[in-house]
């Protein structure tokens, strides 16, 4: 992470939560849970997440956050 808690590739912390909660192999359903807000916002957010970063898939987004030491 660089500056105030946003990646260079400009995920901040709750998008980095948001990955390694799935990464952890947890449903939509219970990562909306845990973070307290609805599946439809986890869903959205994955997708911005995989449009920032460049991938087509939340499976492509983990690998590409490992792979960065991001989860």
């Amino acid at each position: 992470m660089t500056g105030a808690g946003v990646t260079r590739a400009g995920l901040d912390r709750s998008d980095v939560e948001l990955l390694r909660l799935v990464a952890d192999g947890l449903p939509l359903d219970a990562v909306a849970r845990r973070l307290r807000t609805s599946e439809r916002t986890v869903r959205r957010r994955l997708k911005a997440i995989r449009d920032r970063i460049g991938v087509d898939s939340s499976i492509q987004a983990i690998v590409w956050a490992v792979r960065r030491g991001l989860v």
